[in-house]
C-alpha cells in the first residue's frame, strides 16, 4: 500500500486556462526543492502498467499505486479500456513518496504534465492555489454521471473552493481500529449485532485495553509509532477533532491551536500507551506482528492494511476509530484525481479525461478490495459493497473524516507530518511531558508558517 496519509482552502486559485504558473524565480525554487526531495526520497522509479498503451493519442495517466493497489488499478484500467468506447490509456506508475509530488509539480510547471494524475487530498493545497492543477468542468462530469450528490460532504467540501472543483476523490482511507473478534467478544466489547460497541470516553477505552490484556496475557491494544513519520499525527489529529477544537494554520499568521484540547489528547495517548497493559514503544512492524500473532486484541492503524491482516488467520473485525471525546471524527486522507496544469489543453483530451475519471469511479467496487472506502457513494450504498463484509463495517468513517490542515507544506509524505509526530513519539516514550510535546508542536507549526510557499 502507498501509505496515505487536506485539501484546497483559503484564497481561490486561478481557473482553467488562466492558471498562474510560477515565475522564473518561483520555478527555480521549485527546481531546487525538487532536487532536494529527489535526493532525500531516493531514485524516482517509473513503470508502465501492463494495461498501458504507448500510442501518441493515448490518455496519459500517472499514479503512485504499486503492489496490491497497483494490480487492482490495472484491473480497473483494463475494464474501462474494453469495447467500442474503451479508452486508450498510457498509464505510468511512479514511486510513492516525496519524489512523486516533486515529479508531479515539475511536470505541471514545465509543460510536460499528464492528462490525469492521482494526488492525495491532503497535498492538494500545495497544487491548486499555485496553478499546478486545473479545475474540473462540473458540467462535463455531470454529463458522464458524476455530481456533488455522489460524495459525502466531508470529502466534497475539501475539493471544491467556490465554484472551482480542484479534484475528484477516488476513495477515503481512514485511520481505524482492527480487532480480534473472538477476544473482543470474550472481553464483552461487542454489541448484540456482533460489532464493536461504542466506547465514548477515555476511561472506557482504558478499560477495553485492560480487558483484552487479561485474555492475551500481554498487550491489550497496540499502536506502532516509533520511527514512523505519520502514525502519531494520524492518531492525534483524529482525536483532536473529536474535542471540537480547530487546528488552523493561517498563511502568514500564527498557529490557531487550542493547546488545552491538544493537551487532553496527548495526555490520553500517553496514558493509554503508558506501558501496561498497552505498550508505547512499538514500531509499525512490531505492532503488526503482535496483533497478527494473537498477542494483542486490537490495533490502531490505517485501513490500507486490511489485505495483510486478512491473511493472518485472526478472526478479524474493524470499526471507525474509537470515539473518545465529545464529537465523532476520524483522521483520513483520500486518493483523488487531478488535472495537472496545461497551458493550452486540448478540448477533446480534456473531455476524455473527465470521462475516464467518471468511468473509473463507477468501477471502484474493485478498488474497495484494497480496504479503501470508495468516495463515489453509489458504490458504498450498493448491496455488493455490504457483501464485502469487513469493509462496510467502517464505511461510516468516510462521513466523519478530518484531513490535514490545508497548507502547502502539509499532507501525505510531507515533513510536516514527521515534525508533528516526533514530539508525540517523545511523549509516548516518556522522554517529554505532554505539555512539552504540545509546546513543541506549536513551535514547529510557527516555523513552517514562516517559510514561503515555493510555488506562490
Amino acid at each position: 500500500m502507498n501509505h496515505p496519509s487536506s485539501a484546497p482552502g483559503g484564497p481561490s486559485a486561478p481557473g482553467q486556462g488562466s492558471a498562474a504558473r510560477p515565475g522564473r524565480r518561483g520555478f527555480l525554487r521549485l527546481g531546487l526543492a525538487g532536487t532536494a526531495a529527489l535526493l532525500a526520497g531516493g531514485p524516482l522509479a517509473a513503470c508502465a502498467s501492463p494495461a498501458a498503451s504507448s500510442g501518441p493519442n493515448a490518455l496519459k495517466v500517472w499514479d503512485p499505486f504499486s503492489g496490491g493497489d497497483g494490480m487492482l488499478m490495472d484491473d480497473m484500467v483494463d475494464a474501462v479500456s474494453r469495447g467500442r468506447d474503451g479508452f486508450d490509456i498510457d498509464r505510468t506508475t511512479l514511486e510513492w513518496g516525496p519524489s512523486y509530488y516533486t515529479k508531479l509539480a515539475m511536470s505541471a510547471a514545465g509543460g510536460r504534465a499528464p492528462d490525469v494524475a492521482i494526488c492525495h487530498l491532503s497535498r492538494l493545497a500545495g497544487y491548486a492555489p499555485g496553478g499546478l492543477v486545473d479545475p474540473f468542468d462540473l458540467d462535463l462530469l455531470a454529463e458522464f454521471g458524476v455530481t456533488e450528490a455522489d460524495f459525502t460532504d466531508a470529502v466534497w467540501s475539501r475539493v471544491k473552493d467556490g465554484d472551482k472543483l480542484w479534484a475528484v476523490p477516488l476513495d477515503t482511507h481512514p485511520f481505524i481500529v482492527f480487532y480480534d473478534q473472538d477476544l473482543a467478544d470474550r472481553a464483552g466489547l461487542l454489541d448484540t449485532s456482533g460489532a464493536l460497541a461504542p466506547m465514548g470516553s477515555p476511561d472506557a477505552v482504558y478499560a477495553a485495553g485492560e480487558a483484552l490484556a487479561e485474555l492475551t496475557g500481554g498487550p491489550g491494544i497496540v499502536f506502532g509509532h516509533v520511527n514512523d513519520t505519520a502514525q502519531n499525527w494520524r492518531q492525534f489529529l483524529g482525536l483532536y477533532a473529536q474535542t471540537g477544537a480547530e487546528f488552523t494554520l493561517p498563511e502568514g499568521g500564527t498557529p490557531q491551536i487550542d493547546e488545552d484540547a491538544a493537551l487532553r489528547v496527548v495526555e490520553f495517548m500517553t496514558r493509554l500507551f503508558g506501558g501496561s497493559p498497552n505498550p508505547g514503544n512499538l514500531d509499525y512492524n512490531g505492532a503488526m506482528a503482535a496483533f497478527m500473532g494473537g498477542r494483542a486484541g486490537m490495533i490502531m492503524l490505517g485501513e490500507w492494511e486490511l489485505p495483510t491482516l486478512q491473511g493472518s488467520g485472526v478472526n478479524l473485525g474493524a470499526a471507525p476509530f474509537l470515539q473518545v471525546f465529545e464529537h465523532p471524527a476520524v483522521y483520513a486522507d483520500a486518493h483523488s484525481f487531478v488535472l495537472p496544469h496545461q497551458d493550452s489543453p486540448d478540448a477533446g483530451r480534456r473531455r476524455q479525461a473527465h470521462r475516464y475519471v467518471a468511468s473509473i469511479l463507477k468501477r471502484s467496487m474493485t478498488w474497495a478490495q484494497a480496504g479503501h472506502i470508495p468516495a463515489y457513494q453509489p458504490i458504498v450504498s450498493a448491496p455488493e459493497y455490504a457483501g464485502l463484509g469487513i469493509q462496510s463495517s467502517y464505511a461510516a468513517a468516510g462521513e466523519i473524516a478530518v484531513f490535514d490542515p490545508p497548507n502547502w507544506f502539509a499532507g501525505a509524505g510531507s515533513n510536516f507530518q514527521n515534525r508533528m509526530s516526533q514530539p508525540l513519539q517523545s511523549a509516548l516514550l516518556g522522554n517529554t511531558s505532554p505539555e512539552g510535546a504540545v509546546e513543541q508542536m506549536v513551535r514547529e507549526c510557527a516555523t513552517l508558517l514562516d517559510q514561503p510557499d515555493p510555488v506562490a
